[in-house]
């Protein structure tokens, strides 16, 4: 396979033709579809703290740009609001590519520098797996034990937990559905 190089602000970035077909097969979604149109960036309001914009993820998928992505911020800052997929004229739903690159970043274990984001993603979904729901107060506990500043949160969530809205005992009703969510996925997540 040829390489070609990608100049970006960033640098020189080696393409990757399949890429492109790889996010494709694992989103579901129709990225040959995207035109540029940028409206999936006129209602992203996380992305403005990133390093590209959601038309700019997609145009950098598009060229075979992996590790330009993969690296970026952008896909970390994604709150998955699906404001992006309701104005794709295309029907594309951005939400999922980012979802789906942050999966990829995961398992090739990149993580953009100082970004504490993928260490949430991957506490709340191993919440949801071992759960079957998520459990605020755990979930934040775990967060807080791994990243730090659990005594600064502790008068707050003493508050919550005076006026009954941070349970300390989870509702646990585990479903097998969930379970067989995380199966279909192919241990993605």
């Amino acid at each position: 396979m040829a390489t070609a190089t990608l100049y970006l602000p960033a640098g020189k970035v080696t393409v990757d033709a399949a890429f492109r077909e790889e996010v494709a097969r694992l989103s579901g979604q129709p990225l040959e579809l995207c035109f540029q149109c940028q409206k999936c960036a006129s209602g992203c309001y996380p992305t403005r703290e990133g390093d590209y914009t959601p038309n700019e993820i997609m145009r950098l998928i598009q060229y075979g740009a992996r590790e330009a992505v993969l690296k970026s911020r952008t896909i970390w800052l994604c709150t998955s609001c699906e404001t992006c997929g309701l104005r794709c004229p295309n029907g594309i739903r951005m939400a999922e590519v980012m979802d789906t690159l942050k999966q990829m970043a995961v398992a090739r274990g990149i993580v953009p520098d100082g970004e504490i984001s993928p260490l949430f993603h991957n506490l709340f979904l191993n919440e949801i797996r071992s759960t079957g729901r998520v459990q605020e107060t755990m979930l934040m506990l775990k967060y807080r034990l791994k990243t730090g500043g659990l005594l600064a949160d502790a008068k707050l969530g003493w508050q919550l937990f005076r006026r009954g809205k941070l349970p300390l005992v989870p509702r646990l009703k585990k479903d097998p559905a969930v379970r067989r969510i995380f199966e279909l996925a192919g241990g993605r997540g």
